[in-house]
């Protein structure tokens, strides 16, 4: 992200602010960034007197205040960051004083993650003045494989096609959780190797063969033996695949089925864009285009609704999951 590699650069270059404001939905940004902060700006013989970490949860507006003005102990500047500041959302409206004259000589940064400080409060605007106001924005599914490419391009790795759809697959959109299973493989892979399938069964433990991104494949090429043996196990792997989240992902095919079938332009590119997916998956698009018309991809979508909300009790209590998938596919292969 741009405005992440700009803030860092900031501060490299002494450009460094008294008062940061990191909030957002997505906390993988908002952690580096607070982690870089904690690092960099203090040298290690000033940490142990010059930086103060409290968490929300646990501290007030008062104290924080009170760290802030303090002045340095044989250093330039003090560090003050308050982790999962969103705990204080009730009273961060306190702050406003401070923010408009904050003290030149401490650092305070404020982690709000998972959700954002309304753009139009005056402290918000007061931080923006005197210091650093960022959004830490979910990323699109889409834009998701992308990313992992480019962090493991950076780290002197690379990643084949499937094996990043899959981590997509499983993780969505949460980077913080696929940064962390990525740092896992790099410590088991040598620096220059390919990621593949058959890393990811092996070490993440999701089946390179059974698996939704597969399941999902098979139904919209009408392999129909593919597709209940990898119902039957998903039902003996309940854990591992839940059938509310497979439920959800096939439900989230056919919804952009029916709109592939409505464009009028299905090139890869404007496909991937009106879909809102890796253009990796357009070609499963084009194949269950092919295989399924507008009137039956309507009907597969209400027998999906009808199994989601079986699998939650409505309307069919205690249905054993295979007899549930097997329902299923059983309306959509007929």
């Amino acid at each position: 992200m741009d405005e992440v590699v700009k803030i860092i650069n900031d501060i490299k270059a002494g450009n460094i602010k008294p008062i940061y404001l990191l909030m957002g939905e997505e906390a993988y940004y908002i952690d580096k960034l607070t982690e870089y902060i904690e690092q960099h700006i203090l040298l290690e013989e000033e940490r142990d007197f010059n930086q103060t970490i409290v968490y929300g949860r646990d501290t007030t507006i008062d104290e924080i205040v009170a760290h802030a003005k303090r002045y340095p102990m044989i250093a330039e500047r003090q560090v003050v960051i308050v982790k999962e500041a969103q705990d204080l959302s009730k009273t961060i409206d306190s702050l406003e004083t401070y923010a408009d004259n904050p003290q030149p000589t401490t650092v305070l940064v404020l982690a709000y993650k998972y959700k954002t400080v309304d753009k139009r409060k005056k402290l918000v605007k007061l931080i923006d003045k005197k210091g650093v106001v960022f959004e830490s924005k979910k990323m699109y599914e889409n834009q998701v494989g992308q990313w992992i490419s480019k962090v493991l391009h950076g780290r002197g790795y690379g990643i084949e096609p499937k094996a990043m759809m899959m981590l997509v697959e499983f993780m969505g959109n949460d980077l913080s959780r696929i940064a962390n299973e990525l740092t896992k493989l790099e410590i088991i892979l040598p620096k220059g190797s390919t990621i593949t399938p058959h890393h990811i069964e092996e070490n993440i433990g999701f089946s390179k063969d059974f698996n939704v991104f597969e399941f999902r494949k098979a139904i919209g090429s009408k392999n129909q033996l593919k597709a209940f043996q990898i119902a039957e196990y998903f039902s003996q792997n309940k854990k591992e695949n839940p059938i509310v989240m497979t439920s959800g992902l096939v439900f989230s095919f056919f919804s952009g089925l029916l709109l592939y079938h409505g464009l009028k332009d299905k090139s890869q590119t404007n496909v991937a864009k009106v879909l809102k997916v890796n253009p990796f998956f357009v070609k499963d698009y084009e194949e269950a285009f092919r295989n399924y018309p507008m009137r039956k991809v309507s009907t597969i979508i209400n027998s999906i609704r009808d199994m989601d909300m079986k699998s939650k009790g409505v309307g069919g209590a205690n249905i054993p999951d295979y007899d549930l998938y097997k329902e299923l596919l059983v309306t959509i292969f007929n």
